[in-house]
């Protein structure tokens, strides 16, 4: 046993590091250390390894570690997940005996050809502490997982090998600093690598490049520790002094939209640095967040880092797919949730278009739980740690013309310390506004922050008619400030619904912004079954004793980074161009800030029934930003069908986001509504329904159970509530998943077969009075439901329709109607409608937590096929369909995908209507015009048997 080392008690960021810099590309020599480390995990931080940074320890009966990762996730320790919770006792600035503590040897060679003089070690992002040595020499000690840390090793290198070992400790005061909901997972997760530091050279640079709306013109300047020459070959300057200032007519400014950089170098000292120049001003002014003079709208996402094998420690591929996913969904802008990215994921906004609010390493959530008692954003004990993470922040992403806002942190309360960030932030970069949520009097940042404000809370806003603030010295600044939902719609399970109505208030008033979905990807870790069958984990499955279980799984991408239906809903409501189409015409309107239609070509069909039957491209001039223009659209002749003019916006070329032809935004028009449905007659057999309870048992050749009266979902992760208004218990409180059917009455006339029964739960007095009358039309059967309330249904409903089972062969669908994905009331902006084809598994949702999912809304028809036949069904009005291998009590019951069996039937719902989604998990419930009650209510589906000669 030993004293616990200083890093383990003290508030300090760290001891014998280098000032922060800026993350720079130059030629100077360097040494990339990732790869196969030795590595040995101590359970405790006072049981560790004697001489563990001696170069002789032997070593060779140690395991070993890939860099970057965690070791959590390489077999050692298991991964822990709480949202807000802290997962050791709240007794800072101590952490528990039991303190997993990773030790870590490499062993580089020096090349002989080294320069000599002056070098740094730089590590990208270590959690949650480390000590270093080299050649036995200790360097120091630092904190700050997501922040660079450099230390001076010049002195202590050698020619030849080379022995570096860090000790990394999971917990540490800083922990206290890290509370961000995600998994706590420890090492050296990004890159660890050695720089040479040329005699001479730029140590440190700051890019100021500013663009004036009004001339065009770009100021350039950059700082720099020693003199430097700057060259910018499209702007004509060669090797002129770096520090200005240089005044060029006739830039071309960068934005999300259009990200235009310019390729600079710096030299001094015999090293060049380059440098990628972006000219963009970033201003608050008259209440509004500008960009060259523009208020923009963002149309965002928070982004964590993840891997669902790596965990943070992602990759090149893992980061540019990131960035071409959210181009290629019409995302504009990230907010780095809660930490700054790996410097690379910068680069690529800077060259791809991402406005990025890149948030400080801090979080301090879990002392919400002692009524925010010792919360280090109000000790001054901590200040210069947080101060320290500031600068770290700033410093080291300073250079990035996608960054336009600095953000303090997230879920930090409030407290002295956060104005005294903010002043840090200003000083040092009065080019860009600071952002901080936590603190909603907002009088030491410049723009209003919320997360998870209702509609009418933003509508309120957007008046400038929001409650006073506190003080009331700190109103009139709060009230003229720019407003940003920095999270809102949370993307956990299926859902969210009423982004729709969000945007419109966005687009409302000027004041509203935009915002930030939460968030981008579940943090789903691969595990598989001892069979092999793939899943991803989420809190609870490694064991841990506090978890807050799938709440880490509430992303617009899936872990695997297959986009969710969410994901497409969110594209679809904010696509930056907005077709309006009529019969003769159509309206473009290009909702972008900066950048006009050029890149685009309009196309446009005639479908009837989904199949077209005309097609052609539109010549649409050039539309300006926030233009408009108005076309004419080619009249098709009448059909005796449902028929739909759909007029698409694609890529006119290739991006280097997306292919040429990928479809930016669609407008559909209804021309006809085809023939009304007309009803031959014909004799109904009695064979055809069970004598006992009336249900339907076979249709032609094929054996069905049901349809009968269905009102239950399987709750989604909205409806459940965890963090907003739940409704899923007050559904099973009335016994929705546990109805009965009692028959009422069975009666035979000339007509056909009219069945009534009473459909209602235990231990209440709540029913459905249910009419199911049906009558033969040839070879098909017409089914008229008929649905009468009894008893105070005060509470939205789940779904009002019915329930069918079909045998398990039926394996395709086709359908017309919405799609091609799944799509709710609220979230159904997406849904073009159209014919679609799709497997019976394809229909469903893999949501982590199974659920509610698959539903197609406005069906017009179905066909529903196996090897043998099935069955065609048509809605009067249309139908909400979902097909699946399991039912809903199946959904309910499970914990994972892979609790999900296929059963010997396929389950099919035919549903009039289901309450909307909501965004309730962390949020506002579904919006009043979504939900479903109880109410009279008639619907009417025609079955039409398909034979094996009738598939298609």
């Amino acid at each position: 046993m030993s004293t616990p080392p200083l890093l383990l008690t003290s508030m300090a960021p760290g001891e014998n590091r280098r000032a922060p810099r800026a993350h720079v590309t130059s030629d100077a020599p360097r040494i990339l250390l990732d790869g196969t480390w030795r590595f040995s995990l101590a359970a405790r931080a006072d049981d560790l390894t004697d001489g563990f940074e001696v170069p002789g320890l032997d070593d060779e009966d140690w395991g070993t570690i890939e860099v970057p990762g965690h070791w959590q996730l390489q077999g050692h320790g298991s991964p822990a997940y709480t949202n807000v919770r802290y997962p050791f006792p709240v007794d800072p600035p101590f952490v528990p005996d039991e303190n997993p503590t990773g030790e870590y040897r490499r062993t580089f060679e020096l090349p002989g050809d080294w320069p000599e003089g002056d070098a740094v070690l730089r590590f990208l992002g270590v959690d949650s502490a480390f000590t270093v040595w080299l050649n036995g020499v200790a360097l120091g000690w630092s904190t700050g997982s997501r922040l660079t840390t450099e230390f001076d090793i010049g002195p202590h290198l050698r020619v030849g090998a080379n022995v570096l070992a860090v000790r990394v400790h999971q917990w540490s005061p800083a922990s206290y600093l890290e509370d961000q909901d995600m998994w706590w997972m420890s090492g050296l997760f990004r890159s660890v690598s050695v720089i040479s530091r040329p005699a001479g050279a730029v140590d440190d640079v700051f890019v100021h490049a500013d663009y004036d709306h009004t001339t065009g013109a770009g100021t350039l300047q950059v700082e720099t520790d020693v003199p430097a020459l700057l060259t910018v070959p499209e702007l004509g300057l060669e090797r002129v002094p770096a520090a200005g200032p240089h005044v060029v007519p006739g830039v071309e400014p960068w934005s999300a939209e259009q990200p235009r950089l310019y390729d600079a170098t710096l030299t001094a000292g015999g090293e060049t640095i380059a440098v990628r120049i972006g000219f963009r001003t970033v201003v608050v002014t008259d209440g509004l967040l500008t960009v060259n003079g523009r208020r923009i709208l963002i149309r965002g996402v928070n982004r964590h880092e993840w891997s669902p094998d790596r965990g943070r420690a992602v990759t090149a591929q893992d980061m540019l797919a990131d960035v071409k996913l959210m181009k290629q969904h019409n995302i504009n802008a990230v907010r780095t949730s809660h930490y700054p990215p790996h410097p690379d994921f910068l680069e690529l906004c800077d060259e791809y278009g991402l406005y990025v609010i890149d948030e400080c390493d801090y979080e301090t959530h879990g002392f919400l739980l002692t009524d925010w008692m010792g919360n280090p954003s109000d000790d001054l004990r901590w200040r210069p740690a947080l101060l320290d993470r500031m600068r770290r922040t700033v410093e080291r992403d300073k250079n990035h013309p996608s960054v336009i806002m600095w953000s303090l942190g997230n879920e930090a309360g409030s407290g002295q310390n956060l104005p005294a960030m903010s002043v840090v932030a200003h000083e040092r970069d009065p080019g860009r506004p600071v952002h901080y949520e936590g603190d909603w009097e907002s009088g030491y940042v410049d723009v209003y922050s919320r997360m998870y404000a209702t509609h009418d809370e933003v509508d309120e806003i957007g008046r400038h008619a929001e409650p006073l603030t506190v003080d009331p010295e700190l109103d009139a600044h709060r009230r003229g400030l720019p407003f940003i939902l920095c999270e809102y719609g949370h993307a956990m399970g299926a859902g969210p619904g009423g982004l729709l109505e969000y945007q419109q208030l966005f687009e409302r008033y000027p004041r509203c912004q935009g915002g930030f979905i939460w968030e981008w990807i579940d943090h789903g870790i691969r595990k598989r079954t001892e069979d092999g069958r793939e899943f991803f984990a989420y809190g609870g499955d490694f064991g841990e004793p506090l978890h807050d279980g799938n709440f880490v799984a509430d992303g617009l991408l899936f872990p695997d980074r297959t986009p969710s239906p969410g994901l497409v809903e969110y594209k679809a409501v904010i696509a930056p161009v907005r077709i309006t189409v009529e019969r003769g015409r159509v309206t473009v309107a290009n909702l972008q800030d900066f950048a006009d239609t050029s890149a685009l070509r309009f196309t446009w069909a005639h479908e009837v029934e989904g199949v077209a039957t005309a097609s052609g491209e539109l010549t649409v001039p050039p539309v300006p930003a926030h233009g408009t223009v108005t076309v004419a659209l080619p009249t098709p002749a009448a059909v005796a069908a449902e028929s739909w003019l759909t007029v698409r916006a694609v890529l006119a070329q290739a991006a280097t986001w997306a292919p040429a032809g990928h479809e930016i935004a669609v407008g559909q028009y209804q021309v006809g509504t085809g023939p009304a449905w007309s009803v031959t007659g014909g004799p109904l057999s009695r064979d055809l329904f069970d004598q006992h309870t009336g249900l339907l048992t076979r249709l032609g050749g094929l054996p069905v159970d049901g349809p009968r009266l269905d009102l239950w979902r399987a709750p989604t992760d909205n409806d459940l509530g965890m963090a907003g208004t739940p409704v899923a218990p007050r559904w099973r409180e009335l016994g929705l998943d546990r109805v009965m059917h009692r028959v009422v009455e069975q009666r035979w006339d000339a007509d056909g077969f009219t069945l009534r029964t009473r459909v209602a739960p235990a231990a209440t007095d709540l029913g459905m009075l249910t009419t199911y009358r049906w009558t033969a039309d040839g070879d098909a059967l017409v089914l008229t439901v008929e649905v009468v309330p009894e008893g105070p249904w005060t509470d939205p409903i789940p779904r009002l329709g019915l329930r069918m089972a079909l045998p398990a062969e039926i394996g395709e669908v086709e359908w017309f109607g919405g799609g091609p994905g799944e799509a709710y009331a609220d979230s159904a902006r997406s849904a073009v409608v159209g014919r679609y084809r799709s497997s019976v598994d394809d229909l469903q949702t893999p949501y982590l937590r199974p659920q509610e999912n698959g539903n197609r809304t406005g069906v017009r028809w179905a066909e529903l096929r196996g090897s043998t036949g099935g069955v065609r069904v048509e809605g009067k009005p249309t139908l909400e369909l979902t097909v699946r291998r399991w039912t809903s009590e199946d959904l309910d019951a499970a914990a994972h995908t892979i609790d999900l069996v296929p059963q010997d039937r396929v389950f099919v719902n035919l549903d009039l209507a289901q309450t909307g989604l909501g965004s309730a998990s962390c949020g506002p419930g579904v919006l009043p015009q979504y939900e479903l009650y109880a109410s009279p209510a008639t619907w009417t589906v025609r079955l039409v048997p398909i034979g094996a000669r009738d598939r298609a």
